[in-house]
This record gives structure tokens, sequence and C-alpha cells, in this order.
């Protein structure tokens, strides 16, 4: 399905390091490799550089305490404070044959292309990264549970929140007019973010658990009656799916907030556009399916091929039209009812 879609021509240089996003993320490259060449290799080079960290973050043969080590050694090397030699030569033992470890180990390369790209931008994707490592580090020390809602954004503001204000920082160097709408982008930016990372952890919550981390917040689990181990027992997944409701509703709110963002983007920038929307259309679609669903207990959830093409078609004819992209929400969100759009309460967060 993914050679069926037109992929720009890239350069000899960045040709590595488009190979190592479709190697991490399919769904993200196919967002990626349709945008305008200078946006397509800042985001790729930023994208990749997060993925470090993530690679950091999520390993399941290392320890919360070596993941916090490395991860500080992560942004010494983004501040200059230390060789990223450092960094590769603490991974080296680590299977290349995972994605984002070849990633991590290929850290090197991947500043290289950063010092490529304008000094603007660099300086946007290291302020970001910089302060998301940190964050991540921070809940590595925590320990793996969550105490409310709170922490949870608190959480997901670091590994996502902080790349939706990126993405914003990165348009508004590439447009003047989204360079203009920046204050007001930047909180629905984040709201963005929050929406791809809590659908995330829906659909990931049974791989999670069994890594030994549960992001579903204590508070949410305790009022259906349950704990983090038996939300995962099969006698309780009626139960359970309440508690998959709760953070359906949180996702939902904040999957709002990133349809505005798309749609105060300007239109003459559809491909900026697509990029943000097919991403937040997947969600849409995948939360669709994860409700009632108990195999987001059990397994996972997650939307097929076709849908994913045919979100990809529709909206490269139609994603123009503000209407339709609010009627298409509706549409893979909650067929059969009237679409309505609820408050969204946006609580303003230091860059």
């Amino acid at each position: 399905m993914w050679d069926s879609v037109i992929r720009r021509e890239a350069s000899l240089e960045m040709q590595p390091h488009y190979q190592m996003l479709r190697g991490v993320s399919r769904t993200f490259a196919l967002s990626i490799e349709q945008l305008p060449e200078g946006l397509r290799d800042s985001i790729t080079v930023a994208y990749l550089l997060f993925r470090v960290s993530d690679a950091l973050e999520d390993h399941p043969y290392l320890s919360p305490l070596v993941k916090s080590s490395l991860l500080r050694t992560w942004v010494s090397v983004l501040e200059g404070k230390e060789d990223v030699s450092h960094l590769t030569s603490a991974l080296a033992d680590l299977d290349p044959s995972d994605p984002e470890v070849l990633v991590a180990q290929k850290a090197g390369d991947v500043m290289d292309a950063l010092h490529s790209l304008p000094p603007v931008v660099q300086d946007a994707i290291l302020l970001r990264l910089t302060r998301s490592s940190l964050g991540m580090a921070r809940w590595q020390d925590h320990g793996p549970f969550v105490e409310n809602e709170e922490a949870l954004d608190d959480y997901m503001h670091q590994v996502a929140g902080r790349v939706g204000y990126l993405l914003t920082d990165i348009f508004a160097w590439y447009s003047p007019i989204v360079r203009e709408r920046k204050s007001m982008l930047m909180p629905l930016s984040r709201e963005c973010g929050l929406a791809l990372q809590t659908v995330n952890i829906i659909r990931g919550m049974r791989k999670d658990y069994e890594r030994g981390w549960v992001f579903v917040p204590q508070s949410y689990y305790e009022k259906a009656g349950l704990t983090r181990d038996s939300m995962f027992e099969s006698e309780n997944f009626e139960k359970s799916l309440q508690v998959v409701e709760m953070l359906a509703q949180k996702a939902e709110r904040h999957l709002w907030g990133g349809m505005e963002y798309v749609i105060h983007l300007p239109r003459r920038l559809h491909s900026v556009r697509l990029a943000c929307m097919w991403p937040v259309y997947f969600a849409v679609g995948t939360l669709a399916v994860s409700r009632n669903n108990a195999s987001v207990l059990s397994s996972e959830a997650k939307i097929g091929r076709d849908q994913v093409m045919q979100i990809v078609a529709s909206t490269r004819l139609l994603g123009w039209s503000n209407h339709w992209l609010r009627f298409y929400y509706w549409l893979l969100n909650r067929p059969g009812q009237t679409p309505a759009g609820p408050q969204l309460d946006l609580v303003p967060t230091a860059h």
C-alpha cells in the first residue's frame, strides 16, 4: 500500500534519513514525505531526533536508571557538552534490527543532518527536543505509574505536546501566515500532540502493562473499582471498558483541539494541512474502533490499511474545505449521530 503513494524525490544526502523514517513509522513517513522540500527535510530530521529520545525511553531491556542516565547524556550531546559518541557507544550492544534502536545508534548522522538546516530551525529543534528529553528522564525517575489526569497531561506534554510546539515553530519559519497566527496555534498544537498520545495510550495499554508501565491514571481505574493489575484480568474487562471510555472521552476532547489546529492552518498550505490531518484522522478512526472493544485490554485495536488509504484519498480531494473536515471527523468517530463540537478549555502552558 505504501509504495502506491507518490513520494517526492529526496536529495542524495537525505535518502538514508528517509529510509530510517520509513523504518520507524510508515504512517508519519506518509505525512512527512509529501511536504515541500524545505519542510520535508527539516521535519524528517526533527522526527528522527525525537525518535532517538523515544528509543532511550522505550527500550524493553534497559532499566529506568539507565534510561534516565542515557536521556541526560543525550541532552548533554544536544547542548554541545558531550560528543555524540558518548551516547552511541553506550548503545552499541543493542540489537540494530529494531528500527528505533538503529536510529539511536546513528544519532551522529542525524545530528550532521541537523547542522545542515537553517539556524532558526536548528534552534527550535534543539530547544523542544532538549526539554522533551529532560521531561522523559524525569518520568523515568518518577516510575511506571500515573497518579491522576494532571500527571498524565504532564507526561504527554513532555513526549508529545512539545512536538506540537516544534511543528508550529517550523511551520511559522516556513510560512508568514502561520507566523502571524502562531500565538493562537500554539495551544492548539499542544492539544493535537496530547490527542495523538492519548490514543496511543489506549491502543498500547496491554503492551505497556506487559513492559511494566501503566499510563492509565490511578484515579481512573480506582473509580471503576480496579487496580493496575486487575484492570487487565479478563474477568474484569467489562469494568475495565469503563476506564477505556474515560480515556476515550479525554482523547476526544484533545482531538477537537487537533482539528481546530488543522482548520486554522492556511488553506493554501494544503500539503501542510494534510501532514497534520492524517495523523489526527488515523487517531480518530483508531479511537472509534477502540471504544467498547476488549481487544485494547488483551492485545491491540487498530484501523486497517484500507481505511488508512481511504482517509488519505478523501482528504487529498476534499481537505481544503473546513466544513467538510468537521463533517468527516464526525463520520469517522461517531457514525449515525449529529456532529457537535464540544467546548474546549485551552489551558495556557509555557512553551
